[in-house]
């Protein structure tokens, strides 16, 4: 098990040790990393520290993520917003910070969890530690995602999801404003050659990944942005945008840290700093029924967090 390496950046505010690793690594939440550090997997200057140590800069943090055990989840009574369900599937409309299925450091608190006490008939073709699970999106963006509860309604989901016939609008929130009103942004992404915790287009080895993008709405050093992905890559808008020169707002681990320093609006910049997450929301999904063959479309608002911070930029461009 390859350690991931951190090092505190020396001009940041202090944070607590269990905060800063969930927010650098994408894929462990607060829980998770609070487990990590109490078990040795996580240590600073290599040495077990607590859960609430204070970083105040030039730290190196080394975290060990084990592999997850494979244990079938157990339902949990965690509330979930549901859009749409019926014998063959389920839609719902997942909050910024929830894990959609066990994994390594995550073997609870997952949507998958949620989704075993709500439905009773997930899906086993995902695996024992996914059931149900046809695609995913990141912890901390929101959204609309679709599971199956049933093995056909799984296998003609997969296959939509494969052939790129399935919708996916997004929306988010990036620093600067592209020259262009529209585009197509196409590459290679795999997992970068030197930070394993980041996906990139510079990757040795990767997959096909394309975003059509289009701007809503232009504020003063920041756009609001449509994006349609027509192939569904691990942090795929979030490395083709960073990569554009447009990382997303409050993105710590693609170019969003750097970015909130040029932000002057003291109200602005708060606000962003409390995002703790990444402004990227999956607002709509259409597919075809796996059975009955219907198109069926869900569209979700935006969450209050990015809602918040349009709603000031609008205002402040009416004054």
């Amino acid at each position: 098990m390859e350690p991931i390496e951190l090092t505190f950046p020396s001009d940041s505010d202090p944070e607590r040790l269990d905060s800063f690793i969930s927010r650098s690594i994408p894929e462990v939440t607060r829980s998770a990393a609070l487990r990590l550090i109490e078990t040795g997997f996580a240590t600073v200057n290599g040495a077990k520290q607590k859960p609430a140590l204070k970083l105040k800069g030039g730290e190196v943090v080394q975290v060990v993520i084990p592999p997850p055990v494979p244990a079938e989840p157990q339902p949990e009574e965690i509330p979930i917003e549901v859009l749409y369900e019926d014998a063959e599937l389920v839609v719902v409309n997942k909050g910024a910070g929830m894990v959609v299925h066990p994994g390594a450091g995550n073997p609870e608190g997952t949507l998958v969890n949620a989704l075993l006490a709500h439905c009773k008939d997930l899906s086993g073709i995902g695996g024992e530690l996914r059931p149900g699970i046809v695609h995913r999106i990141d912890k901390d963006t929101s959204g609309t995602l679709v599971v199956a509860k049933s093995d056909r309604a799984h296998n003609a989901l997969a296959e939509q999801f494969k052939e790129h016939t399935i919708k996916r609008v997004y929306l988010a929130l990036v620093y600067g404003s592209p020259k262009e009103d529209k585009g197509k942004i196409e590459s290679t992404i795999g997992r970068h050659p030197t930070d394993r915790k980041k996906m990139s287009a510079k990757a040795r080895q990767g997959k096909t990944a394309v975003t059509h993008w289009r701007v809503v709405a232009r504020y003063p050093g920041i756009t609001l942005i449509r994006l349609r992905l027509e192939t569904g890559r691990t942090h795929q808008i979030r490395v083709h945008m960073s990569e554009a020169g447009h990382p997303l707002l409050a993105d710590e681990v693609y170019g969003g840290t750097g970015r909130l320093s040029g932000v002057q609006d003291p109200v602005l910049k708060q606000m962003i700093k409390s995002m703790g997450r990444q402004a990227l929301h999956a607002k709509t999904l259409g597919f075809l029924h796996p059975v009955s063959g219907e198109y069926l479309e869900f569209d979700t608002e935006l969450p209050p967090d990015m809602a918040g911070i349009i709603a000031y930029l609008e205002e402040k461009n009416r004054g």
